[in-house]
């Protein structure tokens, strides 16, 4: 399990590219016949990707997490963004197809992922964060989740929110989680940027073309930087920093976010003129 440490805002002022890069992009997941975590060490967030061929590749806690399995003090997101496949829970199957999402609550002792057709693998990728209580695995098809449309053509960020873990839709302890699909012609994910000091999240940027990239903001408002992000690639966006986003061309994210609340419009706009 690869270990990514917190960081402060005097000190990203300060990074070159490279060093940006490998303190908040995430550029190695999603390799076949592989799982792979994460553990970050802002807000304690784990993070991951597992994509099983023939065989169903089993979640364990490694000798980081120093817990009997996984998700022993933990709650987890699983969305899948590739084709077919099952996740399984302490011996319950649950089927999920592309966009489905399913919340894996604090407890469940063993979990394996599985695709249908390793021709065309699932592709799951997990979100984790510490949980005081426990709430039920649940699986939520993708037409079951809440969409909320906003933006504008004129705005260039006309574009469907989907949420799935949040308070009025599946319960956790903290875990917010969802994707966000922009439509053609649209690039922007938001703007203007915000911050939310009581929560960190993390951007999953998808179903991105070979020859397209997102240039993801980031850094304080008085000192901006940029990553530029490609395919299935991920951003930690500490809880300090800025946040928003403009493609070359339309793509998908999954948010993710834990901290304090799981209020999801609790963020504190950031005026454009403040932008430098």
């Amino acid at each position: 399990m690869e270990k990514r440490f917190s960081s402060d805002p005097d000190h990203v002022a300060r990074m070159n590219t490279a060093e940006l890069r490998r303190m908040f992009l995430i550029d190695s997941l999603f390799a076949a016949g592989q799982l792979q975590l994460l553990y970050c060490f802002t807000d304690r967030a784990v993070v991951g990707s597992a994509v099983p061929l023939q065989h169903s590749l089993a979640l364990s806690a490694g000798e980081e997490l120093r817990a009997e399995y996984f998700t022993q003090w933990r709650e987890l997101g699983v969305l899948n963004i590739g084709g077919a496949g099952t996740v399984t829970v302490d011996g319950q199957q649950h089927a999920m197809d592309n966009l489905d999402c399913l919340y894996v609550g604090r407890g469940s002792r063993s979990v394996a992922f599985a695709s249908t057709d390793a021709h065309s693998p699932a592709q799951f990728y997990l979100v984790s964060y510490p949980a005081h209580a426990v709430y039920p695995t649940t699986l939520a098809k993708r037409s079951a989740a809440e969409a909320v449309s906003l933006g504008s053509p004129a705005a260039c960020n006309q574009r469907t929110i989907h949420k799935y873990i949040h308070p009025a839709g599946i319960r956790s302890c903290q875990l917010v989680m969802g994707f966000t699909q922009l439509t053609e012609g649209s690039v922007w994910n938001t703007m203007p940027a915000h911050t939310h000091d009581r929560r960190t999240e993390v951007y999953l940027y998808f179903d991105l073309a070979a020859d397209t990239r997102v240039l993801h903001l980031m850094g304080t408002a008085a000192e901006t930087r940029h990553l530029v992000v490609a395919d299935r690639q991920m951003v930690i966006s500490p809880a300090w920093s800025m946040h928003a986003g403009v493609g070359t061309r339309r793509y998908s994210f999954c948010w993710a976010m834990g901290g304090e609340n799981q209020t999801f419009d609790d963020m504190d706009p950031i005026p454009m003129e403040a932008l430098r």
